[in-house]
């Protein structure tokens, strides 16, 4: 470790916790914001701290700021003090200090949707002062690199600074609105039907193989990686199309009906787990613990 990081983590903590805000932002107008000080006031007390160590801590480009290797050498330490913080403000009050502040969770679309946006109101009269970010984007979120706090995940990602928890699994069948399940009746064929399947950027998920496989003739009426999307078409009545379980009920889908020759290919529908994944070095922060804790309890099973 070097003589300037040594310096950096010995730093008070408004300082870390100034410098922590940022590099997680990777913006000053976001990081003033989630400090609550101006924008100037960030850039002025970053520039002094740079200054001090003799080094930048951040490079400014057209789309952010980036850590420089001096950031990434001090973003661990600079975490477990703020976990420390955390614990010592806690057990220094006799009581567990009310959850504040920002805390970002990556989700997929679909379950940021359909089941952490609706839960949001809850956590909100549980914890008052939380404020929560959700990246509902497509692309996977590295933890590592600081771009979510926590992350629900289809997949366990693997590293000794993550905490992985799973909280349950769910089966992809084929549903359709009430009114195509009647029209269509039995099927006889999974050819038979009008689908809504996944772009061709998705033709590795096990849900587009298993419709490759099973369907290889039928007729895509919409083509998306935008699952949203493929729930709204699929309320109209547009096609059929394959659906977690758990989603179904929120948007009065109905299991499609089939004949005894499509049971084998029923009996290998798709499954998906569900993880609960977060930085080892923020579990014990209060904001992120709540967090942590509440998804826990809402969405295990």
């Amino acid at each position: 470790m070097t003589a300037k990081t040594q310096d950096l983590l010995q730093r008070n903590w408004d300082d870390v916790r100034l410098f922590l805000a940022v590099a997680r932002a990777g913006s000053l107008g976001v990081a003033a914001r989630r400090l609550a000080l101006d924008t100037s006031t960030v850039s002025r007390r970053l520039a002094s701290l740079e200054e001090e160590l003799g080094a930048r801590l951040f490079e400014r480009t057209r789309q952010g700021l980036v850590a420089t290797r001096l950031a990434e050498l001090g973003l661990p330490a600079a975490e477990a003090m703020e976990a420390a913080q955390g614990r010592f403000a806690r057990d220094t009050s006799g009581a567990e200090r009310e959850a504040e502040g920002v805390v970002r969770l990556s989700a997929a679309p679909g379950l940021a949707q359909d089941f952490v946006a609706p839960l949001l109101i809850k956590l909100h009269a549980r914890h008052p002062r939380l404020r929560i970010e959700i990246d509902a984007s497509a692309r996977v979120i590295d933890l590592s690199r600081h771009e979510a706090d926590i992350a629900l995940r289809s997949v366990p990602p693997e590293g000794a600074d993550l905490l992985v928890t799973k909280l349950g699994s769910s089966r992809w069948i084929a549903m359709a609105a009430p009114r195509l399940h009647q029209t269509l009746g039995r099927l006889r064929r999974w050819d038979d039907a009008p689908w809504i399947g996944w772009d061709s950027d998705m033709s590795s998920f096990h849900v587009s193989r298993w419709l490759a496989k099973h369907a290889p003739k039928a007729e895509l009426l919409l083509r998306t990686s935008h699952f949203p999307s493929q729930l709204a078409a699929a309320r109209s009545g547009l096609g059929v199309m394959l659906v977690p379980e758990a989603h179904s009920a929120r948007h009065g889908l109905v299991p499609i009906a089939y004949g005894r020759a499509l049971a084998a290919a029923a009996a290998t529908w798709p499954i998906d787990d569900l993880w609960l994944v977060g930085r080892r070095a923020l579990r014990e922060v209060p904001r992120v613990a709540a967090v942590w804790q509440f998804l826990l309890e809402e969405l295990r099973g």
